[in-house]
């Protein structure tokens, strides 16, 4: 049989702890009533309890209190706020204090008894990530570091700014917040904020229903929908135009959505991750981010530190990598020489781990034999620049300057004097589906030349094996 559950409720208004006695008991929940601080110490003490319940104005101190107690001496147990309608600062300021959750009064049923659910989902699921799952590889001290926040920050609901650099692994620290906590069970939804069209953002978040505008053939569901019970990870938040600020904001604050054409609004059970490689508070500076947005967003912040903060985990994601490149090939997985990755650990990786995986990608088809060497990592630049720090008269003029004829204008290379002579790229494609297209037809050529075989079409080539199957899967000609 399954244990009962057991809530501790902290409110002196007897009509309210009467509805939730109420409502967790048809849930199979026993409670027990405090109408103070002092009477909740006392129960806390003498009783075990698995979910707390608390009102932030009680006749001898506040919820707040109660919470910071609770975090003290029974970290395990989590606890939510009840606020009044409207008191969203109120809200903000218990969850910084370490609280679960929040609920406001009028008290919404629904979001009540989702609200227990998950937090009861806490015990048994805290810390068990789904198997297959991204994980923050390495050993460093700040990696270490990062891990045991996720972890704590995965108890609670409050949303989250993931802050950090392009590719230093800020969806990853997302997912791992979301399967290492109770709402492991409902789906991850990323969504990138600036890959959105802006006149489509309103219906793509909330949905819509039949015949709003035209296209609006049948009804559909929003991101906020597809996340429910879930967690919704906004990546690139910054880029979300002003206008879409004003109604996440109110997305967030209300736990509630309209789709588009609609009457009424429906409750969401969703918890909110955000991320941005930008500085969002200079963005709030700059007038290009709401500020009472960011309050909303960033209750807490997470940084992901740059892969230069701890390249001694360079050789732990590097073997990783190749690993994975190895059995998506089918090829024997080669080895970084000692001077390979003393190149890689003295670089700077301004893209971050995004840019090593691309590094070694390429160096992996590039390798002779089973060993990369420091050539085929064409790396770009030197090695970590400390001179960045130096003061801007550090920085000097070239020392050579572009030769100018009498007229005192830049003198006009022979070679560059005859454009009409050079290559132009067909009008309306790009540069890389150009050079694509090119690539595709002499692979394509060399191969019918070989009748198709691999071995003797790299040769022809020029180029390894390993380098041909790569191609062939880039251009899809497998």
């Amino acid at each position: 049989m399954p244990t009962t559950k057991h809530t501790l409720v902290i409110d002196d208004e007897p009509d309210i702890r009467e509805l939730l006695e109420i409502t967790l008991g048809r849930m199979g929940i026993e409670t027990k009533a405090a109408e103070n601080v002092v009477q909740a110490k006392e129960m806390l003490q003498k009783h075990t309890f698995d979910l707390c319940l608390t009102d932030m104005q009680l006749p001898d101190g506040d919820g707040l209190e109660v919470i910071q107690h609770i975090n003290e001496h029974f970290p395990d147990l989590p606890v939510a706020m009840i606020t009044a309608f409207g008191s969203m600062d109120t809200a903000i300021d218990a969850l910084k204090a370490g609280a679960f959750d929040y609920v406001q009064k009028p008290i919404d049923l629904d979001q009540l008894r989702s609200l227990v659910d998950t937090a009861l989902k806490l015990q048994s699921q805290v810390g068990e990530a789904k198997p297959g799952t991204d994980n923050l590889l390495g050993q460093s001290q700040a990696i270490n570091n990062l891990c045991t926040q996720i972890n704590k920050l995965s108890r609670s609901q409050a949303p989250i700014y993931i802050a950090g650099e392009s590719g230093a692994g800020k969806e990853v620290a997302a997912r791992m917040i979301h399967h290492q906590g109770p709402r492991t069970d409902g789906d991850f939804v990323p969504v990138n904020c600036g890959a959105i069209p802006s006149e489509l953002m309103e219906s793509e978040f909330f949905g819509h229903v039949k015949g709003s505008f035209t296209g609006a053939v049948t009804d559909k569901k929003g991101l906020f929908q597809a996340a429910s019970g879930g967690t919704l990870f906004l990546d690139e938040v910054a880029d979300l135009p002003l206008s879409m600020q004003v109604k996440l904001l109110r997305a967030i604050q209300e736990k509630a959505v309209r789709p588009v054409g609609s009457q009424s609004e429906d409750t969401t059970d969703v918890r909110v991750l955000s991320a941005t490689h930008k500085d969002l508070s200079a963005e709030v500076d700059a007038g290009r981010f709401r500020q009472d947005l960011y309050y909303r967003l960033n209750v807490i912040e997470l940084r992901i530190p740059p892969l230069r903060e701890h390249t001694e985990d360079i050789e732990q994601l590097a073997t990783n990598c190749l690993q994975r490149l190895a059995e998506s090939y089918s090829e024997p997985q080669p080895t970084l020489s000692n001077q390979a990755l003393a190149a890689l650990q003295d670089y700077a990786f301004p893209g971050n781990v995004r840019e090593l995986e691309n590094v070694l990608e390429r160096a992996f088809t590039l390798c002779e034999g089973t060993s990369i060497q420091v050539a085929d990592l064409q790396l770009q630049g030197g090695p970590i620049d400390t001179s960045l720090t130096q003061a801007p008269s550090a920085i000097r003029e070239p020392a050579t300057k572009e030769p100018e004829d009498s007229s005192g204008e830049p003198e006009v290379s022979p070679d560059l004097a005859h454009d009409a002579d050079q290559p132009q790229l067909p009008e309306g494609q790009g540069l890389e589906e150009y050079l694509e297209g090119i690539e595709r037809g002499i692979i394509t050529h060399a191969l019918e030349s070989t009748r198709w075989n691999k071995t003797a079409a790299a040769k022809e080539l020029g180029i390894t094996f390993r380098a041909l199957r790569y191609k062939l899967k880039k251009l899809d000609l497998e």
